[in-house]
């Protein structure tokens, strides 16, 4: 009999993102009770939760899979979701600020995948709208996959992101991009194959084996709650981006210079 397994692809923590308002233990209850399998966690430039998780509760919980990501902030192409393999460690991809292409190349080198998340969403955190997309359009060929369903943008930035997966033949994930506790489950990507490891998604995304993914919208956002005035916090999050990427910039470059040795 064919295996399956269910899970959240865009799940943010307490403990590893700043406006995350879940602790995973209680984010990993929640998930389990609506029939998901597992979860991906991709807190913005941070393994915070997954270590929250790795040393506190790894041992505990034994029917439920726990896979470590993060949702990267590059310096010129938004949010890209990125999944290493497990015996790899990268201090690197907590330091935000990288372009895209030498995110895409180191990565690529040390045996993981990634994509852009919500990339028809907010300017400056999506990848579609960009300059580095929109100079480089054949970019799209270096991802592994794309964020074809995200709860918390619109039916028409999810079906362009759709297409673009369509266009380019990558595999296509749903994750809700929770933060807060009534978005949590609210889109699922279906593995037609047990995942137990970060390797074993890694595989079975490069093999390009079937994906079903989808989801209902979440209406509580920032931007549906403030309307008009999210255009200031999305380009306020261009300035925010820019200075702290020059502030982690030292240890950036520190991080660079352990992988040419």
């Amino acid at each position: 009999m064919e295996s399956s397994i269910k899970f959240d692809m865009h799940c943010h923590t307490k403990e590893g993102s700043l406006d995350g308002k879940v602790e995973i233990a209680r984010y990993i209850q929640i998930l389990k009770s609506q029939g998901f399998g597992g979860m991906l966690v991709t807190d913005h430039d941070s393994y915070n939760g997954f270590r929250y998780y790795r040393n506190n509760l790894k041992e505990k919980i034994t029917d439920f899979v726990v896979l470590r990501g993060i949702e990267y902030d590059t310096i010129d192409a938004g949010h890209i979701l990125v999944i290493l393999p497990e015996d790899v460690r990268l201090p690197l991809m907590e330091c935000r600020g990288l372009p895209v292409k030498l995110l895409i190349d180191i990565v690529h080198r040390h045996g993981g995948i990634l994509g852009p998340a919500h990339p028809y969403g907010g300017r400056h955190m999506s990848f579609a709208r960009t300059r580095a997309y929109k100079k480089n359009p054949g970019i799209m060929e270096s991802f592994d996959f794309l964020e074809a369903f995200n709860s918390c943008e619109s039916v028409e930035a999810n079906m362009n992101a759709r297409r673009l997966a369509f266009e380019y033949k990558l595999s296509m994930f749903g994750g809700s991009d929770s933060h807060s506790l009534e978005c949590i489950g609210t889109a699922y990507t279906v593995f037609k194959e047990e995942i137990k490891t970060e390797t074993d998604l890694i595989n079975y995304v490069k093999e390009r084996k079937a994906v079903d993914y989808g989801g209902t919208y979440y209406q509580g956002t920032v931007k549906d709650k403030i309307g008009v005035l999210n255009h200031v916090l999305v380009e306020g999050f261009w300035f925010y981006n820019r200075f702290a990427s020059l502030y982690r910039g030292h240890k950036r470059r520190a991080a660079l210079a352990l992988l040419k040795h």
